[in-house]
This record gives structure tokens, C-alpha cells and sequence, in this order.
């Protein structure tokens, strides 16, 4: 394409400002609105993933098979220690710990209440992504934590004392006096609403599990190696009778969610598409039709049909590519001031949604959004092949006008 043609091209963009400026700010406006929902799309995203595979689901998870439907106390897995000894032994594994849950009564008084044990490792649980990350008071030797609204509904504080019974994975019944350690707030719901943490090596004194646990959570030392990694567990002769599955597929309803956020940046990229085909068309049909006489004129010097259209493409992306130049710097200083200052939605729910929770999940209300080169590339890509697209009609127009009737005009 001549210079020429470039240079009329965008001369010819000048002519009415006031339809260009119009097209200009949808354009930038649904690019602004796509980087912004993209920028907090990443973070949320990234955010609930660590939520489900930090404190609960890890990347991979080991039962006996149909534990998880029955949730029976005798479907535990045994030869507990040599199978966690295997499991460190992959390469890819960052860390391996096992899990006791057994329902129970907790009386610290003459009431009894129902609550939740959960017997964890308390050395692996309380590092980073742990049920019970950086708590100072770790449960064993007598000593348990409460979450925060069971704590609330019993009335104990650390300190108190409270008598816990139960059954045992043999039918017999059991029950311990223990010492509240402290007072814990987890992402986990099910932890603060009916969370009894007990050290692993207590609850398979209670509930009569020696060297057995109901769940293995395996992480993984990256998200990405956790497929591969479940698929060798699996393969290994050592776990053929226990089920194994990546986080996903434990918990399908948080995938599905997952996956929804990511077709709603589709969704805002068709708004995208929709300002560009409405900016850009209707610009450059009105262009088209109200220069019908100067099209005219200049094939009547000679001018090739080739040259107008290409004049009128050049047009359309220079339109495109200018209002998707205007969106990405404008949202770029959105989202960049957003990721400094925070995006808090549970200001906007009010009381009611700072507890939030999904599937016995908090799920995170406080947000950074953050762009990745793609979110900007993917958007100016779809606006200026859009315009350019758009121009096809108003081309194709200015393609059939003949000399002598486009001077009549």
C-alpha cells in the first residue's frame, strides 16, 4: 500500500471528529472494560485455585474407594507411614500428609454439641497453605483447636477444658478430655462453623486407626506437575487399591466456577467485538456514502478500484487500532492502580459477605487485579482485525461505484 493512500487515509479520519471521537470511545471503552475484567479474572482466579488446593484439597488426593461417598470411619488407609515414605520419594512431591475426620460431640459442659474432627499432621499443617497456617498453639498431646463459631457456640476459650466422644473405626466408643489450645479462623468454612483439630497421632489414639487415615493430600511442588503426578501414583502397584484424583475432580463444582471465569473475559471480548463492528462500521459507511463524488473523482483520474478500497481498510484500522491503543493504556492505569490499592467486594455485600462460602469454602473478597501480555495482545489483535472486518462493506461499495455515476452523486 502507497504512502499516499496511508496518509489520506488518516487525513480522512479527521474530517467529521465528532463520529470519529464517538467510534474512538466505544472502541477504547470496551478494551478499558476488557483489560479490567481480565486484570481481576486473574487474581480471583488464581486466588480461589490456592483456596482449594492450599488448606483442604491439595493437588492430588488418596482415599479408600467410596470413603468419599460413605465417609465410613473403618474406610481407612492403612500401612500409613510406609505409603507416606513412597509418596515423598516422587520428585515432583513438595509435601505428603495424612488426614483423620470422624463426627463426634464436644460437651464442655453439660450440653454436648456436634462438631467435626479433623486430625492433622500439626507440623505440615501449619506451614504456608496448611489448614491451620501459622497458628502459633498447635494441637497434640491433649491439647485441640476449635474454629472461630464453634468456639463462639460452645463458649470456650483457649484454656478451657472440654470432653469429646465419639466411636471408633471398631465400634467402640470412645471419648477423651482435651484442653483448648486456641481459637482458629481458616478459609476452610467447615473448620470455623464445626472444626475440632486434634493432632494426627490423637485421633488415631481416639478412634482406634493405628498407623491408618482417611484422606493422603499430596502437593505437588507446581501446579502444572500435578496431573502427571496423579497419573504415576495411580500407576504405582504400591496405591492400586486406593482412589486417586487431581484436585479438579474432587471437587467438580469448584472446576465448573472456575471455568465460568474464564468465559465471562469471553463474554466482555464479544462486548469488544460488538463496539468495534458498531464503531467502525457505521464510521466507515457514512464515510463511504457522503464521498461518493471524491471516490468518483479520483477514478475519473485514473485512480485503480484497489487503491479506494485499500484507502478505506487503512482508514478502518487506523480507527481500530487507535481506539484499542487508547483502551489499553487507560485500562492498564486501572488496573495497575487497582493492584496497589486493592479491590475489597466484600464492601459491596456488605456484613452478610465477608462469610461468604462455597461448597465449605471462604472464598476470597479482597482482590489484586494483574495483566499478562496476552490480555492486552488478545484485545488490540480483536479490535483491529474487527475494524478491519467491519470495513468490508464500505469497501465493497466503493469497489462498484463507476466514474460517471459517482459524479452525479
Amino acid at each position: 500500500m502507497r504512502l499516499s493512500t496511508l496518509r489520506m487515509a488518516w487525513r480522512n479520519l479527521g474530517r467529521n471528529r465528532r463520529r470519529t471521537g464517538l467510534a474512538l470511545t466505544s472502541i477504547a471503552v470496551g478494551q478499558i472494560a476488557l483489560l479490567a475484567m481480565a486484570g481481576l479474572m486473574n487474581d480471583y482466579t488464581e486466588k480461589i485455585v490456592d483456596v482449594i488446593t492450599g488448606p483442604l484439597m491439595g493437588d492430588v488426593q488418596m482415599h479408600v474407594p467410596e470413603w468419599r461417598d460413605e465417609r465410613a470411619m473403618d474406610m481407612a488407609i492403612p500401612d500409613l507411614a510406609s505409603r507416606l515414605a513412597e509418596i515423598q520419594r516422587d520428585p515432583a512431591v513438595k509435601t505428603a500428609f495424612a488426614r483423620i475426620y470422624a463426627p463426634a460431640l464436644a460437651a464442655p459442659a453439660e450440653k454436648a454439641y456436634v462438631v467435626v474432627v479433623t486430625g492433622v499432621d500439626p507440623d505440615a499443617e501449619t506451614r504456608e497453605g496448611g489448614l491451620i497456617e501459622g497458628v502459633a498453639a498447635k494441637p497434640g498431646e491433649g491439647r485441640v483447636l476449635f474454629g472461630r463459631n464453634a468456639a463462639d457456640r460452645l463458649g470456650l476459650k483457649a484454656g478451657d477444658e472440654v470432653v469429646v466422644v465419639g466411636q471408633g473405626a471398631d465400634g467402640i466408643p470412645a471419648d477423651r478430655r482435651y484442653v483448648v489450645a486456641g481459637i482458629v479462623t481458616s478459609s476452610v468454612d467447615l473448620v470455623n462453623r464445626q472444626g475440632l483439630i486434634m493432632s494426627l497421632s490423637d485421633a488415631q489414639a481416639m478412634f482406634s486407626l493405628a498407623d491408618q487415615a482417611h484422606e493422603l493430600v499430596v502437593r505437588a511442588k507446581t501446579r502444572e506437575e500435578a496431573d502427571a503426578l496423579a497419573a504415576r501414583l495411580a500407576a504405582s502397584p504400591r496405591f492400586k487399591d486406593l482412589e486417586i484424583l487431581p484436585w479438579y475432580e474432587v471437587v467438580k463444582g469448584m472446576k465448573r466456577m472456575v471455568d465460568m471465569m474464564d468465559y465471562s473475559v469471553l463474554f466482555v471480548l464479544i462486548f469488544v467485538f460488538v463496539a468495534a463492528v458498531a464503531g467502525v462500521a457505521n464510521t466507515m459507511l457514512m464515510s463511504t456514502f457522503e464521498r461518493v463524488r471524491e471516490f468518483g473523482m479520483l477514478l475519473a483520474l485514473g485512480s485503480r478500484p484497489w487503491r479506494i478500497v485499500g484507502m478505506i481498510f487503512a482508514e478502518a484500522a487506523a480507527l481500530g487500532l487507535l481506539g484499542a491503543v487508547v483502551g489499553t493504556i487507560l485500562g492498564c492505569a486501572l488496573v495497575g492502580v487497582t493492584s496497589w490499592t486493592g479491590i475489597d467486594m466484600a464492601a459491596w455485600g456488605g456484613e452478610a459477605a465477608k462469610d461468604f462460602s462455597f461448597q465449605g469454602m471462604r472464598l476470597p473478597l479482597l482482590v489484586y487485579p494483574w495483566l499478562k501480555l496476552s490480555d492486552v495482545l488478545v484485545g488490540v489483535g480483536a479490535v483491529t482485525a474487527t475494524s478491519i472486518l467491519s470495513a468490508v462493506w464500505p469497501a465493497a461499495i466503493a469497489a462498484r461505484l463507476e466514474p460517471v455515476e459517482a459524479l452525479r452523486k
